[in-house]
């Protein structure tokens, strides 16, 4: 339909005389015979047209289909030359970009330069030009040596003629041409063939001048009996000068700083550019006003248009400023506001005030005729700012306007066909909600009215993996923190809005549960569908780790129960940083592990999500004395998910055991008797005393006191060789250039006596760290050179407080971390980190 009504667009253009400006908006053509000079030809006569109006020269040429051209009666029988490469000689093409005139040349000019149509370059050509090219190019080959001018006789010769000259050729049979044009935009109508321009990007773009230094030349009204057209440039005086052009008025200054004259805006009558004494490099503009004329003359084209642009600019807004705030009418308001929004998107001046002013203007607009704008003139007001909100972002004011109309008709389709790209900006690019509330309030309405929809919630889930996109990593990283923000300050407003409701004893039919309820809902449901992406779930967790939720949401069934979903996404997670936010944010503070905890305000499924939290965390890294002398507080729910055979708490019960991190024996006793209740309990717990059994062989005095396995030995062959005896005596371990890694961390920790620990050149990471620096207290000399450990793993060394010798040569080693550590470690003598960041403190 859209291509259609361009189609029709272009015919009506074409009956009713109407031509395209420099700005691609259409006008009545002051000359409507140009359009009667046209001929016979149908290859010429589509050309001609295009042309003269512009299309092409700075914009893509239109898809013309074969059939249509059949149908005006083209000749496409021609194979040799559709087959054959054809291209504009480069003279020509040079000729071309500067004969403005020709209408002919210019249609060829236009295919040199067009890449991206649908047909072959070559059938455009024939279809435009017809046999003028090929002949043209013919010549080319034939004249080659010849010079440029006459290149262009051969050119005249077949047919093509400067729009200026009496000669007759193609130029004859007006009506014929005018059938051909009718008969091309129909056929094209019918058959929904696009023949709409389209703007290329390299349009000349200038910035806004404010403040300028140029020649002036003031000429009074009467000053000269003839017409300004008769002035030469030699019979002119001018001086230097100062301009500043201000919002109101353009303000002329001497060389020396006085104000000479000040210029309203509204005293201007016509800005345009002096053309003719550009041949003499004389860049002239001219300042209409009531008493004379200013002429201000730039160093060159370039300056001089930015100069005539940037007044025009100022012209026209301060012109709408004005009209707009005296209009009271809402037909007229709309009518004009479009016209100033169309001012600013087709303007050649690139500055932010271009867009801002507008909106800026509307915005005041909204507060001050906020009575005289109806339901139809307030969608559009909307339908007419979208365009100008493509690339900015709506002002504080225009989001109450926007907020306003999600709230009253969230199921009009100005929602999803307008709102949706300037929320999906906004929640791109804004850097902080805390500045712009409103913003975030429109947001907030925005995705209440997707939830009004027929789907309801699915619109607002799609509307959330649009945002996310189609790869496996999101392209804009403030998606997810604006997306939060906005899920956390509705949540806080629903629930605050309900205490309210509650404090003012409004009787309970007013107060609608079901919808509050749906929108607790949807911004719930809004934070499950973000779990689900991979590259979002840890800085989520981040988000949401120190729960950051009002006390009656967190008490409230509705809110934890849908929790529960974001919370399982996250707690499954494989890596450990995702998986631990689940944790309290720092010692003492409890976390969503606490709250879900079985007894707690937010377990409501008999601890199903807490022993699959349970389950991850005791399967990485956090299966660490620390994390297991937390549990000391919540042993009561483990042991009641071990009597109802979860085996995450199974595991946990064993290694509480193991690690000997309770000090009361008739809980140890308890826990002991709760393994021995299940199946699977008294099957790991007879696993654990075989590995005590095993413990206490290994640890009994006894063995050597070195120990240093060949390179090339593995975690098995370690594991193997400390089950073979006793190591009670062992001091001193070097695995140096060996295939360890950090699973051998749970052999190291059963050495009682190691002092000494030598891991160069081996894969030992960060989990192995953090587990012998829980264990191995006694530990004097470690040598971690040239080993993948990172800041996370050696920030726990500060637990070695008997560590006097430490290398980490070539390691990962921050310099923030290796202050750290000099501070927790007193006793700490020799430190090399040469190769790392903290060398060169």
């Amino acid at each position: 339909m859209e291509e259609n009504s361009e189609s029709e667009g272009l015919l009506e253009a074409f009956e009713k005389g109407i031509v395209f400006d420099d700005t691609n908006v259409m006008t009545e053509s002051s000359d409507y015979d140009d359009y009667t000079n046209l001929g016979d030809n149908v290859d010429i006569v589509i050309g001609d047209f295009y042309a003269h109006n512009n299309i092409g020269l700075d914009q893509e040429f239109p898809n013309v289909p074969i059939e249509v051209y059949e149908q005006l009666g083209g000749n496409v029988s021609d194979d040799e030359f559709l087959n054959s490469p054809v291209t504009t000689p480069g003279d020509l093409q040079k000729d071309i970009l500067n004969t403005q005139n020709d209408v002919n040349l210019v249609s060829s000019g236009i295919l040199t330069s067009n890449n991206d149509i649908g047909l072959k370059k070559e059938f455009v050509q024939h279809l435009l030009l017809g046999s003028n090219i090929k002949k043209a190019n013919d010549c080319d080959k034939e004249e080659k040596g010849k010079d440029q001018d006459s290149l262009k006789q051969n050119v005249e010769v077949e047919g093509v003629h400067d729009k200026g000259q009496s000669e007759k050729g193609y130029f004859e049979g007006s009506e014929k041409s005018k059938d051909i044009l009718k008969k091309f935009f129909t056929l094209t109508t019918q058959n929904k063939f696009s023949v709409s321009p389209r703007i290329r990007s390299s349009k000349k773009i200038f910035p806004l001048v404010k403040e300028a230094t140029a020649a002036k030349c003031v000429l009074e009204k009467n000053a000269f009996n003839r017409s300004f057209e008769d002035i030469k440039y030699k019979n002119l005086k001018w001086e230097m000068t100062n301009i500043i052009l201000g919002e109101t008025e353009l303000k002329v200054f001497k060389a020396s700083g006085y104000m000479e004259t000040c210029i309203p805006y509204s005293s201007v009558e016509d800005v345009h550019i002096i053309s003719r004494w550009d041949a003499g490099q004389k860049f002239c503009i001219r300042v209409t006003i009531p008493d004379g004329s200013l002429l201000l003359q730039a160093n060159n084209s370039h300056l001089r248009d930015q100069w005539l642009y940037s007044i025009q600019w100022r012209k026209h807004m301060y012109k709408y400023q004005k009209l707009l705030t005296n209009t009271r009418r809402p037909e007229v308001l709309i009518k004009e506001i479009k016209n100033m929004i169309d001012v600013s998107l087709h303007t050649p001046i690139q500055d932010p005030s271009v867009y801002q002013f507008p909106l800026d203007l509307v915005s005041e607009l909204l507060q001050m005729k906020a009575d005289v704008i109806t339901k139809v003139a307030h969608e559009n007001i909307i339908i007419t700012l979208a365009p100008l909100l493509e690339n900015n972002h709506p002002t504080q004011e225009i989001c109450d306007f926007f907020s306003k109309h999600c709230k009253n008709s969230p199921r009009s389709s100005i929602v999803i066909e307008l709102f949706t790209p300037v929320v999906q900006r906004i929640l791109k690019h804004n850097m902080d909600f805390g500045k712009f509330p409103r913003m975030r309030q429109f947001v907030q309405e925005y995705i209440q009215a997707l939830n009004c929809q027929n789907a309801g919630i699915e619109v607002v889930k799609d509307f959330i993996r649009s945002m996310h996109g189609p790869a496996s990593v999101c392209p804009h990283p403030r998606v997810l923190p604006n997306l939060v923000a906005v899920c956390l300050a509705a949540i806080y407003s629903v629930y605050e809005d309900k205490k309210l409701e509650k404090q003012d004893n409004i009787s309970s039919h007013i107060f609608d549960q079901s919808d509050w309820e749906k929108r607790v809902t949807c911004y719930v449901k809004m934070m499950e569908t973000m779990s689900t992406f991979e590259d979002w779930r840890y800085i989520l967790g981040s988000l949401l780790q120190p729960i950051p939720f009002p006390i009656d949401a967190l008490a409230d069934d509705l809110f934890t129960s849908n929790m529960k979903d974001v919370i399982r996404n996250i707690a499954v997670d494989k890596v450990c940083d995702v998986h631990q936010t689940i944790l309290g944010i720092r010692e003492g503070k409890e976390g969503w592990f606490h709250l879900y905890c079985p007894g707690n305000i937010g377990c409501d499924d008999d601890g199903e999500l807490w022993g699959q939290m349970l389950n991850t965390l005791m399967h990485c890294c956090c299966k660490r004395k620390h994390f297991l002398f937390g549990l000391n507080k919540q042993i009561g729910p483990v042991m009641l998910l071990a009597l109802r055979e979860t085996i995450a708490a199974m595991e946990v019960l064993c290694s509480m055991l193991e690690c000997d991190v309770v000090e009361n024996n008739d809980l140890k006793m308890q826990m002991v008797t709760t393994l021995q209740s299940t199946q699977s309990g008294k099957r790991m717990y007879a696993d654990l005393c075989e590995r005590q059994i095993a413990l206490r062989e290994l640890q009994q005095k006894g063995g050597p006191k070195k120990l240093t396995l060949p390179s090339k030995s593995t975690d098995a062959d370690l594991a193997k060789m400390l089950s073979s005896g006793s190591f009670g005596n062992l001091e001193c371990l070097s695995l140096a250039f060996t295939q360890v890694t950090s699973a051998c961390a749970d052999d190291l920790i059963k050495l009682p006596s190691l002092r000494y620990l030598n891991l160069w050149s081996t894969q030992f990471g960060d989990v192995g760290v953090q587990k012998i620096s829980e264990h191995l207290h006694k530990l004097q000399v470690l040598n971690l050179c040239e080993t993948p450990v990172t800041d996370k793993g050696l920030s726990c060394i500060a637990a070695l407080k008997n560590l006097r010798k430490l290398n980490l040569n070539s390691t990962n080693l921050s310099a923030l971390v290796f202050e750290g550590l000099k501070e927790k470690l007193p006793a700490l003598q020799e430190c090399d980190v040469r190769y790392t960041e903290a060398w060169c403190i």
